[in-house]
């Protein structure tokens, strides 16, 4: 089929370079969010998707949003047979939806109805869901709400990152997706409505949703630590500045207990306090620093016997 290819994050990669390797299939455009500034140079970059669509020589589309009038224009000058979107960023409205013949195929990364939103991969592991999956659906003007074509599942595992799902889903997702044009092209895709229960949503993250709240129980901590690794980053504040918390896991049940937040470097092992059992911190970012082995920061940062994040 003739597509045109929707996407912005790494997360999307996969998908994009697996239909551009595939010989059943054409990409002949690139969708992606403008390019944004950047670091402290405040720098304009490309998209990780908009990046490997230049460096195979496809045309990259980078309109203000999926409503503007110049890029429905081209769209239909290109006339794709269907648009496959992973992570693009933007709603889009029924008229640019119906331009493809057979729409734009969504490729979301949880088991829909459950996760719909922007962050369904940090919403899985902080509910601590133990298997998730992936979703192509036929889009619609709803938030993940279309109807769907095709699933696969996967575990998440007992120490598994937001960073370390979200990789695996975007590989075998890239497969599902494949898959799901392959048989739409074959007219053998069979889009069934989602079920009315069910239903959870999974809104973006900010980075003030990262905050570890120390007064939860220690799994709770930890799941909310893992849910938002790499992205936005965990953290904390020490004296009043922030801590990022690159690593942690929960101690042994049998650790003393620690008021929460309540630091203790004990021998070669930096604890938290939590509303159970402490955290064991594993790496810390400090201001200004790069992150670092934790007990190594806490010896060199000279931490009083008072010493307590919050």
């Amino acid at each position: 089929m003739r597509l045109v290819f929707a996407g912005t994050p790494q997360a999307a990669v996969p998908s994009l370079e697996a239909l551009v390797s595939c010989d059943r299939h054409e990409v002949v455009a690139v969708v992606s969010r403008p390019d944004a500034r950047t670091g402290r140079g405040r720098s304009l970059s490309r998209s990780a998707v908009a990046a490997v669509a230049d460096d195979a020589g496809i045309e990259v589309l980078t309109p203000p949003n999926a409503r503007d009038p110049q890029f429905a224009e081209r769209l239909r000058e290109l006339a794709p047979d269907a648009v496959p979107v992973v992570a693009y960023g933007h709603l889009v409205p029924r008229p640019v939806l119906d331009i493809p013949t057979h729409g734009w195929v969504n490729l979301h990364f949880s088991l829909l109805p459950a996760w719909r939103g922007a962050a369904p991969v940090n919403a899985a592991i902080e509910a601590g869901d133990e298997v998730t999956g992936a979703t192509t659906f036929l889009l619609d003007e709803g938030m993940d709400t279309g109807p769907v074509l095709g699933t696969m599942t996967e575990a998440i595992r007992p120490r598994d990152t937001a960073g370390d799902l979200l990789g695996r889903l975007s590989m075998s997702g890239a497969e599902l997706l494949v898959a799901t044009l392959d048989a739409i092209e074959a007219g053998e895709a069979r889009a069934v409505p989602q079920p009315t229960d069910g239903i959870s949503r999974a809104g973006k993250i900010t980075v003030d949703d990262a905050r570890v709240r120390w007064a939860d129980p220690a799994l709770a901590v930890d799941r909310h630590i893992r849910s938002v690794t790499p992205a936005p980053g965990a953290w904390t504040t020490l004296a009043g500045e922030r801590v990022k918390i690159g690593a942690a896991t929960p101690s042994d049940e049998g650790t003393t207990a620690l008021t929460p937040g309540r630091i203790r470097l004990d021998k070669r092992t930096l604890l938290v306090g939590t509303a159970t059992s402490p955290m064991v911190l594993e790496a810390v970012q400090p201001p200004g620093k790069k992150m670092m082995n934790a007990v190594d920061w806490a010896r060199g940062a000279r931490l009083d016997a008072e010493a307590e994040f919050a």
